[in-house]
């Protein structure tokens, strides 16, 4: 080869090596909503310029769905439905990461190294002004129920809650409160003499509370209610005094995963006191982090709220509540407590 063509490879290569890499393309599954995880995003891909996130927002049954599908399957998967969380880890779908940020994340905020729980959500009750000028306003789950008993009429579907058949955090958290209060059933059966309606996001309950079509909401995630709240001062926002559930949203390498290092180093920027700090910070997501300080932080919610909040643990008693007979179970009793004969539509 002469010394030209020696010079036309060397410039080639030369121009090769100026070009910028392509981006790797991170896919994420979440039932997380965008606007209140962009800072989050944001962050991740500043630090990390070589990594787009395409970001696919939908609802915690899609998400499961799409997570156990076996074409296209997502890098990252995020849920705030725990439970079916750890049914994919417990069905091989999901991969451990083995990062110092994982091995040290708390014991009751994770499985397998997994899953990982990274957000601590206030499960709380909102209400319009005009129910407090009508009647006292609920603050533990037995005000809740007695002003559906003696307030039924002027409560007559206005009442909102979410649905354990087209959200897999509204089947958690019924069946969690069966857990902790012996009175659920009363309460289901007082929403349903009270024509509650049962929708399948947070979401659509505060809209439809901001809209007036509702006055009380149930076991919306304090998240999304607190901000939504600062901007409609006509809602206010009530974590119970009894007892409060906390769930977190959970996230996990899919086994199937493309980009497995962009996954890795997605969830482990969740885990990191960078990331948490952003979520403390700049979102109403709440931290798990004892190290990080913030608006929003798990320590700063337990010392405003007390010792009454109870963290829903990620760990192997999720299996029971994906059970599909446990399931049928508390579906059929459901139903029955609410006297309906059909799936309630969101």
């Amino acid at each position: 080869m002469t010394g030209r063509h020696w010079r036309w490879v060397w410039m080639a290569c030369a121009l090769l090596t100026a070009l910028p890499a392509a981006a790797t393309t991170l896919i994420v599954e979440a039932a997380l909503d965008q606007d209140i995880f962009e800072p989050v995003l944001r962050a991740f891909q500043q630090a990390n310029a070589d990594i787009q996130i395409d970001y696919r927002d939908r609802s915690t049954i899609d998400v499961e769905q799409r997570a156990r599908a076996s074409d296209d399957p997502p890098d990252v998967v995020i849920s705030s439905a725990m439970p079916w969380q750890v049914a994919l880890s417990n069905d091989g779908l999901a991969q451990p990461l083995t990062t110092p940020e994982a091995q040290q994340w708390p014991q009751w905020a994770k499985w397998r190294n997994e899953v990982f729980g990274f957000t601590f959500e206030p499960i709380v009750i909102a209400y319009r002004l005009e129910l407090a000028a009508a009647m006292p306003p609920p603050s533990t789950h037995r005000d809740l129920l007695d002003i559906l008993t003696h307030y039924r009429q002027q409560l007559d579907g206005k009442v909102v809650s979410y649905s354990p058949y087209s959200s897999g955090i509204g089947d958690m958290l019924f069946q969690q409160d069966a857990r902790y209060t012996p009175r659920m059933w009363d309460l289901v059966a007082a929403m349903g003499a009270a024509n509650t309606d049962f929708r399948g996001t947070t979401r659509s309950m505060l809209e439809g509370l901001t809209a007036g079509r509702y006055w009380l909401g149930y076991n919306l995630l304090g998240s999304y209610a607190l901000v939504w709240a600062q901007r409609h001062p006509e809602i206010i926002v009530q974590v119970p005094n009894d007892y409060s559930l906390v769930m977190m949203r959970t996230a996990l390498i899919h086994r199937n995963a493309r980009h497995v290092d962009a996954a890795r180093r997605f969830v482990n920027f969740l885990l990191s006191k960078e990331g948490q700090f952003v979520m403390a910070g700049e979102t109403p997501l709440f931290s798990v982090r004892p190290d990080v300080i913030g608006p929003y932080t798990a320590q700063r919610l337990r010392d405003e709220v007390g010792d009454h909040l109870y963290p829903i643990p990620v760990d192997a008693t999720l299996l029971a509540f994906v059970d599909p007979l446990r399931r049928q179970s508390f579906l059929k009793r459901w139903n029955r407590e609410l006297k309906i004969l059909r799936q309630p539509a969101d």
